[in-house]
């Protein structure tokens, strides 16, 4: 299927000489993504993937090796694009690929993809500071299942998404083949192979963690606690080690992508909670609660959409919460060159009073916009963006509206 990211990446093999790393979770798609350039440019095209033992005996043969099967020594009228798959997990891909980089500079479009994050590892090398851009790759969104198109704005018209699109991609979650697929049994056993995977191939191979049962159980406990307050001295107490060791987990789950964080908002706010971060699921699908897993829905999508509009260069955008010690709380907010830009609190239900917090903190912060999301409403053909008081919208308008 069409993803916009061909685009992103499309846009930058044509325009930059900087290698573009793809980096994202377990089959979200960022293989699929590289080996789509091949139709995209004439020219030699170089997939080697680090887990093929073949590809592996290329790349331990060195920038030369390399470089000859590409042919780079020849004369051509079109430069090669090579793809480096996973390549993070060889302990020296930082000095390799400076090493190609500073040789054939302006020669090769290069492609690094990784299913962990490609900025964890720092196993001896030199930086690779302005030699790449990074492209962070998500699951589909309610959005890019209807515009795969760059957009020279942050935010589009809304549109009606087809039918049904909306409550596969909350039953299914946004990976692509078990959202197409839209076959529970099929679901089931996908998730179970994945968090396999996760916690049994790439944490006992690319991280120092021993205690892979432990890991295991935060990352079960985690699925319950999505969306709430990251207390490390409870979880600690319930797994049975330090706070900062939980700390470190968590950091280690994140850099896997089977976690992330979001901070409170403090500046402005009297008495604001600073502290404790609140911790979602890259797979929504994982959480059971129907109200859990709606904000972790929402808070997905706008991870989505700051790493993207901060990646094509539309400024510095950042997803936060707000609380303060009088238990005030809104779900979300979105900063946009560290100034607050929207409010979101997110509900299941229209008929819930829109939240007081929500014109607080508004007036609070100076936020241009404060959205109720809610999902049961059904689909209103308005810009939301045009809203400057607290309103409440429907989700499938709002989120048609982002990436």
């Amino acid at each position: 299927m069409k993803r916009i990211y061909a685009s992103i990446v499309r846009e930058h093999l044509k325009r930059h000489q900087q290698m573009i790393f793809l980096v994202g979770p377990r089959q979200a798609g960022k293989t699929t993504l590289s080996l789509m350039m091949k139709k995209e440019f004439p020219g030699e095209f170089v997939y080697l993937n680090w887990d093929n033992l073949d590809h592996r005996k290329i790349i331990l043969g060195g920038v030369s090796n390399v470089a000859n099967m590409s042919g780079l020594d020849k004369l051509t009228s079109q430069p090669p694009t090579i793809v480096f798959d996973e390549i993070h997990k060889y302990g020296k891909w930082k000095t390799f690929l400076k090493g190609f980089f500073d040789t054939y500079k302006g020669k090769a479009r290069i492609i690094v993809t990784g299913s962990s994050r490609l900025d964890v590892y720092k196993k001896g090398g030199d930086s690779l500071m302005g030699r790449y851009f990074s492209c962070r790759l998500h699951q589909l969104s309610l959005a890019e299942l209807g515009r795969v198109e760059l957009s020279e704005k942050e935010i589009s018209e809304p549109f009606m998404s087809r039918p049904r699109d909306f409550d596969k991609l909350l039953a299914n979650g946004g990976f692509p083949e078990p959202f197409i697929k839209n076959d529970h049994r099929f679901l089931n056993k996908w998730r179970v192979l994945r968090q396999e995977q996760l916690i049994k191939e790439d944490l006992r191979d690319l991280s120092r963690v021993q205690e892979l049962g432990q890991i295991e159980l935060l990352a079960e406990i985690l699925k319950h606690q999505a969306g709430q307050l990251t207390n490390y001295s409870n979880l600690a107490g319930k797994i049975n080690v330090s706070s900062d060791t939980i700390r470190r987990w968590i950091k280690t789950l994140q850099s896997f992508f089977y976690c992330f964080t979001i901070q409170p908002w403090f500046n402005n706010i009297p008495r604001a909670l600073i502290k404790e971060p609140k911790t979602y699921l890259w797979d929504w699908n994982n959480v059971n609660e129907a109200g859990g897993r709606a904000e972790n829905f929402i808070a997905s999508h706008l991870l989505k959409a700051v790493h993207y509009w901060t990646d094509l260069g539309f400024g510095q955008y950042a997803l936060w919460f707000l609380r303060d010690k009088e238990k005030r709380e809104v779900d979300f907010l979105v900063s946009r060159d560290n100034r607050p830009w929207f409010l979101v609190e997110v509900k299941t239900s229209s008929k819930s009073e829109i939240n007081k917090n929500l014109a607080y903190f508004q007036e609070k912060t100076k936020a241009q916009h404060a959205f109720q999301v809610a999902f049961d409403m059904e689909y209103v053909p308005k810009d939301c963006f045009k809203q400057t008081k607290p309103i409440i919208v429907p989700a499938q308008t709002f989120l048609t509206q982002l990436l």
